[in-house]
């Protein structure tokens, strides 16, 4: 008997480990992964070199769903191709509920069709979690260009066939197809001048090399207080809340105009559904904080409203608008 006493210890632990393995595995992944969910610091891919509109809304909202989630936020700047480099690193990512990316209409809904192999589907290989933030773009114009309002800019425009300038941030930009649309929805003929980024190309609109540009509102709006620039129009559906004066393209003529540059919260298909809801929750509850809506309004930018399943719709529309324009445009990434 006391011979078989060292096998029989060695076998109760193992049968135990055995039993223990089999409960555990009857337990669902998810179940045991979300209710510890955030374990350890969460990274949020920004798609933009630091300083941009993009990394500002980032580190604003980490910094708040940090103070929420109890974890650290790490904000990881993966820049490149119009923003798809990090957008691609996020849907490579583990589905685990550790990585998500701050995306835009650029990287969300233009870029699709914009460049001919990209890495990755964003209705199929993302999932909309929430949205963070929306900000018009404005249209401004050269001080010495005879217009005060959007009827006054077609007309000139039709006066004028061709002899517009344009300007943009680049191909393919939200700066540069929100005046392809006001063109192609006005049937108009202007020139197109892509710049390197919104610095050179305001230099030159102040200069009246370039005639007009869309472009977000705070540089726009430092022009228009020095009085090197006018301001005619707001590209969103409503006024701006900081422009109540400025009117809409749409109510200038042009009802089915609507520009709006997002900001939102995505994650890798596979994420729990647990882990995005919360994820969901605690974004919604930052964007009610009132010091995150006026960082959010100095920047030109309100607050996103919309449930998980709303802002999925609207992501789906998005992306089927800003193809017709694209393609309307023959724009291409370089």
């Amino acid at each position: 008997m006391n011979r078989l006493a060292p096998k029989m210890s060695r076998l109760v632990p193992a049968t135990l480990l055995a039993l223990a393995c089999a409960l555990f595995a009857s337990v669902p992944i998810a179940a045991w992964a979300d209710s510890a969910w955030p374990a350890r610091p969460v990274r949020l891919i920004v798609p933009f070199p630091p300083g941009g509109g993009s990394d500002a809304v980032g580190r604003l909202i980490g910094q708040k769903l940090a103070e929420q989630l109890g974890q650290q936020v790490i904000i990881d700047n993966r820049a490149g191709a119009g923003g798809s480099l990090g957008t691609e690193a996020a849907v490579r990512a583990a589905p685990d509920g550790y990585t998500m990316v701050l995306a835009s209409t650029s990287e969300i809904a233009i870029n699709p069709s914009l460049y001919s192999h990209l890495g990755y589907d964003t209705v199929k290989d993302l999932v909309p979690v929430a949205l963070v933030a929306t900000t018009p773009m404005v249209l401004i114009v050269n001080m010495d260009l005879p217009v005060k309002s959007v009827p006054e800019l077609i007309a000139l425009a039709r006066a004028k066939p061709g002899e517009l300038n344009v300007a943009s941030a680049g191909i393919g930009t939200i700066s540069h197809l929100s005046g392809e649309m006001l063109r192609s929805m006005s049937n108009l003929s202007w020139t197109h001048v892509p710049y390197r980024g919104t610095s050179p190309a305001l230099s030159d609109l102040v200069g009246g090399q370039v005639q007009l540009m869309f472009l977000p509102p705070p540089p726009a709006i430092a022009l228009v207080k020095g009085n090197h620039a006018r301001l005619i129009a707001v590209s969103g559906k409503t006024r701006a809340p900081g422009l109540p004066d400025t009117p809409t393209v749409a109510e200038s003529g042009l009802p089915d105009y609507n520009v709006d540059n997002w900001y939102g919260i995505f994650m890798p298909v596979g994420t729990p559904q647990a882990v995005v809801a919360r994820m969901a929750d605690e974004v919604a509850r930052a964007l009610k904080v009132p010091d995150t809506v006026g960082m959010l309004a100095s920047q030109g930018a309100a607050p996103g409203a919309m449930s998980t399943p709303q802002f999925s719709d609207y992501v789906k529309a998005e992306v089927a608008k800003w193809s017709k324009v694209v393609k309307s445009s023959g724009a291409k990434a370089e």
